[in-house]
């Protein structure tokens, strides 16, 4: 009887572990987050295969760079006369395929300053949802985070940093962000999961734009709420725009791409920055 009862004790404190380390990683993770929306069928499905599309580099490239975890990594780098200030951008879950790169152009044009856009997936590009799902949840946090780091100690330590994203690309706008520290002079997300941790948001540099979807069941009217009451808490600045559109609605190659919708987030994302990088 003894033998059975410590048996049972020690069956229920390893589940309890078990369950803790598994709720600690979803919670802190942020590829741990979008994995877990990859295995949402109806996620997977609202993500339409994005049109083909090939861009031909007008004045960016392909370069690698050096990362903490001692591995090369791939980035898309527009350089521009302004020195120390670069907008880091980053993919949605396909990759960095020719719409990022074409992206990366247009801000770059846009503001006047240095973008450098990481290849999170090390040079796979997804052409397919199943495709983008796998790569996904195939990204490991801690890959993900070195690469980034490569990306900002490449700019330098006197640099002035603002980050973008969309959807994954998105919460890791976020991340970045807070990676950064003070050398973070704004962050722009669209429809990407916010940080939750209001201790991780206190140490926050920088003011966020957070541009949204009303028609999002995913970084839905309540993810985005419970964001603008963190944020509030930490007593740091935010500006939200909820427009009345579908996820991933600013990607032009997504059939539900709302031209008018991403014009004027745009103009407001555009805004933003520049004001920042003043």
């Amino acid at each position: 009887m003894k033998k059975l009862f410590l048996f049972v004790i020690s069956f229920l404190t390893f589940n309890q572990f078990a369950l803790a380390q598994t709720s600690s990683c979803c919670s802190k993770s942020v590829t741990g987050t979008f994995a877990s929306l990859g295995n949402d069928e109806a996620f997977v499905s609202s993500h339409l295969a994005p049109i083909p599309f090939h861009f031909t580099p007008v004045n960016g490239a392909l370069l690698n760079i050096t990362t903490p975890d001692g591995v090369d990594a791939q980035v898309y780098y527009v350089k521009s006369n302004e020195g120390n200030k670069t907008l880091i951008l980053i993919h949605e879950w396909w990759g960095l395929n020719d719409y990022i790169k074409q992206e990366a152009e247009k801000w770059a044009t846009e503001l006047g300053v240095n973008v450098i856009a990481p290849d999170l997936y090390d040079g796979k590009v997804a052409t397919t949802p199943d495709e983008a799902k796998l790569l996904m949840q195939e990204l490991k946090d801690e890959r993900a985070r070195a690469i980034l780091s490569g990306c900002i100690d490449y700019c330098g330590p006197k640099s002035q940093l603002q980050t973008i994203g969309w959807c994954m690309g998105g919460g890791w706008s976020m991340q970045t962000a807070l990676m950064a520290g003070p050398n973070t002079k704004g962050c722009v997300m669209y429809y990407g999961m916010p940080e939750k941790d209001k201790d991780k948001l206190s140490k926050l540099k920088a003011p966020v734009l957070g541009i949204f979807a009303k028609k999002d069941e995913w970084i839905n009217a309540d993810v985005v709420k419970q964001f603008q009451t963190n944020m509030k808490t930490a007593g740091k600045k935010l500006t939200v725009y909820n427009y009345d559109a579908d996820h991933a609605f600013a990607n032009p190659s997504n059939p539900k791409y709302d031209k008018v919708a991403t014009a004027d987030a745009h103009a407001k994302a555009l805004e933003f920055l520049k004001g920042n990088f003043k």
